[in-house]
């Protein structure tokens, strides 16, 4: 009886220390080491700049006052369509008269009564001249009458013609003074032109013949009304600005200077965020080579380079786009297509190289790969890699060659 107890106390104790043995086996055995995979594939891929734009018409056209004058309320309203030399976008009147105190009016009612009297003055000498043309004239008859007869000599004959000629001259002066005295008093009476002229009250109240009609200077629609109300405006003031829409939008992009030398003329554009339901097409025309120093919303100064770009999408395509609206753009700079492509948080740097981790049969195997263009999403595999070959993404600095990983399964 006490032989089978010892035998089954051996048998238990011998089967307990194998369960433990088991237990701390298994909880102590190597496990894979959970990673993120990816996968290398085969297509095309684009390194592009990307960078916020606004568009803008091509040519935007300012109307602008022609004189200095009375600008009439502007009626005309932004979007409306204009007809080039047809549609009337804006009226003006020459500038009201200053009021006049009793000074400048006395003074101007005296320079009236000067050059009233001086038109006498000129008038009297005209007078003075007709005759002393007439005389002249009758003596140069008689003068040659005298000579035909040859009484008189040549040379009286000469005098009496030239007294004719500077009698005929003076009566030219003397017409011309009255003129000169005419304008006078008109300029004069002009200075007592006020508020309380009876023709410029009549012609305040309505739209008279001396208003300046305003018409647009080329089709296309009112894009902004810089002055609506109506006002008093030196010449040049602008009034509102009209441009195509339509079909004279294009693309303003303020790229880093560093970015500006890898673009040229002629390179793709995609442009999204724009408002749509699809990516716009458009093209590089033209890169300033004048640079401006901006500072960013951190204070840092930047050089930035106006970049030109055109859409090459149909116009039906952008309708709701307008001037001014931003837009995000994607600058194509370099294109591969059927090329072996790689996730680029898979590659890391080895001893001056580009290297991956591919799994293969659960291990990971560090690879050497020579990569071309990275855009920071994904770079193109020029050796090393295999379309479909499954790599290692972020792997982290306990990931060693040969060690068994496992993919991370996010539920």
């Amino acid at each position: 009886m006490a032989k089978a107890r010892k035998r089954s106390r051996a048998i238990l104790t011998t089967v307990t220390v194998a369960l433990i043995a088991g237990a701390l086996t298994v909880a102590f055995w190597p496990q894979p080491m959970l990673v993120d995979m990816g996968q290398v594939t085969r297509g095309t891929m684009r390194l592009t700049i990307d960078e916020e734009g606004r568009t803008r018409v091509r040519d935007a056209y300012v109307v602008s006052t022609p004189v200095a004058g009375q600008l009439l309320r502007v009626r005309v309203q932004p979007g409306a369509e204009v007809v080039r030399g047809q549609t009337v976008v804006a009226h003006m009147r020459p500038t009201n008269p200053a009021a006049l105190d009793v000074r400048t009016r006395e003074q101007a009612e005296a320079a009236v009564n000067a050059a009233r009297a001086a038109l006498r003055v000129a008038q009297a000498d005209l007078n003075a001249a007709l005759a002393n043309r007439d005389l002249s004239q009758s003596e140069l008859e008689r003068t040659i009458q005298l000579v035909e007869r040859g009484v008189s000599t040549d040379v009286a004959l000469d005098r009496a013609r030239q007294s004719a000629r500077v009698a005929h001259a003076n009566v030219d002066t003397a017409e011309a003074a009255i003129a000169m005295r005419e304008a006078e008093i008109a300029n004069a009476q002009a200075l007592l032109i006020g508020f309380d002229d009876q023709g410029l009250g009549a012609a305040i109240g309505g739209i008279s013949p001396q208003d300046i009609p305003l018409f647009a200077p080329a089709d296309g629609r009112i894009l902004r009304l810089i002055q609506q109300s109506e006002t008093t405006l030196p010449a040049g003031a602008p009034i509102m600005e009209i441009g195509d829409v339509a079909g004279d939008l294009e693309i303003v992009v303020e790229l880093l200077s560093t970015d500006a030398v890898r673009v040229s003329p002629g390179d793709a554009v995609i442009v999204t965020d724009w408002g749509g339901a699809n990516d716009l097409a458009g093209e590089v025309t033209r890169v300033d080579p004048f640079g401006v120093t901006q500072f960013s919303a951190l204070g840092v100064e930047e050089q930035r380079v106006n970049t030109i770009i055109d859409f090459t999408s149909p116009a039906t395509e952008y309708t709701g786009l307008g001037h001014g609206f931003r837009v995000e753009t994607r600058i194509v700079v370099w294109e591969g297509r059927d090329t072996v492509i790689v996730p680029s948080s898979a590659l890391f740097r080895h001893r001056e190289r580009w290297a991956t981790f591919v799994v293969e049969d659960g291990a990971a195997s560090l690879r050497m790969v020579q990569i071309g263009p990275d855009n920071g999403i994904e770079a193109q595999v020029l050796d090393g890699l295999s379309e479909g070959a499954r790599v290692v993404l972020y792997p982290s600095s306990g990931l060693a060659d040969g060690m068994r990983v496992a993919e991370r399964v996010i539920n």
